[in-house]
């Protein structure tokens, strides 16, 4: 496995003082963001896509630090019944998709997206229990007409350019567990897979290293997110682990996204290392930081001395003692 670092922590940055500051901490890989939430400081995709030339300049950045492209990134939500956005998320993927093939980065990530309740919605809807039955019928419509289709399409393109589908598993949207990433991937093909973020994994009560066995039983897993969690149980006994207190309220929130190693000791990020090898990723390690109690500085800082601690970077050996 390789560490990589996820882009937008460092919008702040130029594109080549970003490389040189990644390139500088050790980190070996890239993961770039090209719209949507994630934006596209660092990468114009229409001139990628309109130029070769540009494209092989692109990459000669990367590969004269000794770094690589481990991904696209586009999270958006291609299926929200808001028309601009919904948009907006659909042409970006197809783009992002068709560039990852022009230059061989083997994966792109995304959201799943929600879709609203209706075709008359305004605004999307994320339905969290099967009663009032309402509910329940907004999922199934949700799945069955705005979900399943669209990402068959999506899943043919993907195919088409031999590029993977990294859905990040997170609440809120429609793909947030190992089952619903199941579900889908079923229902349309194996260009769908999971982009595991263990965060997502701890605040839904779900342990990361099961999502990792039952993704990795499938070959499920096409990249992976390094982010931790801390769950405040004080605070789960009041608000519950479906908080909607902004992600400020550190001190009363159930639960808060930290830097490597600050909400789980490094004995479960080791479990989880050791829990990709044994089901065969042997891709990206790609840090994200959104720690509220961190600076960009420190909490990436943190995450690589953590990770470099833990990865399991090189082919296992021979059992020479059997």
């Amino acid at each position: 496995m390789k560490l990589g670092v996820f882009n937008p922590l460092f919008n702040d940055k130029s594109f080549e003082e970003m490389l040189d500051y990644v390139q500088a901490s050790g980190v070996e890989a890239v993961e770039v963001g090209t719209g949507c939430y994630p934006g596209d400081k660092h990468i114009d995709l229409d001139g990628l896509l309109s130029d070769e030339s540009a494209r092989e300049a692109y990459l000669k950045a990367f590969a004269e630090r000794g770094l690589f492209i481990s991904s696209f990134s586009c999270h958006g939500n291609p299926i929200s019944p808001e028309t601009a956005f919904r948009e907006e998320s659909d042409i970006i993927l197809r783009k992002t998709i068709k560039l990852a093939s022009l230059m061989k980065v083997p994966v792109v990530n995304c959201f799943s997206g929600t879709a609203g309740d209706s075709l008359d919605a305004k605004l999307p809807n994320w339905p969290v229990a099967p009663w009032p039955n309402e509910y329940k019928d907004i999922y199934d419509w949700q799945w069955e007409q705005k979900l399943i289709p669209y990402w068959k399409e999506i899943a043919e393109l993907a195919k088409e350019h031999d590029v993977k589908i990294g859905l990040e598993l997170h609440g809120g949207f429609l793909v947030h567990s190992p089952y619903t990433l199941l579900k889908l991937r079923e229902a349309t093909n194996e260009y769908i897979g999971a982009n595991l973020d263990p965060s997502h994994m701890w605040w839904q009560g779900i342990d990361p290293v099961a999502a990792i066995k039952i993704l990795g039983e499938h070959n499920a897993i096409h990249h992976f997110h390094a982010k931790d969690t801390f769950i405040d149980q004080d605070n789960v006994n009041m608000y519950g682990l479906l908080d909607m207190q902004p992600y400020s309220n550190v001190k009363t929130r159930s639960w808060t996204f930290r830097s490597v190693g600050c909400g789980h000791d490094l004995k479960e990020w080791t479990a989880m290392m050791s829990a990709l090898r044994t089901y065969d990723y042997d891709y990206i390690v790609s840090i994200e930081h959104e720690d509220p109690l961190m600076s960009i500085e420190e909490g990436f800082q943190t995450a690589v001395r953590n990770l470099k601690q833990v990865i399991i970077k090189h082919t296992p050996t021979d059992m020479w003692w059997v």
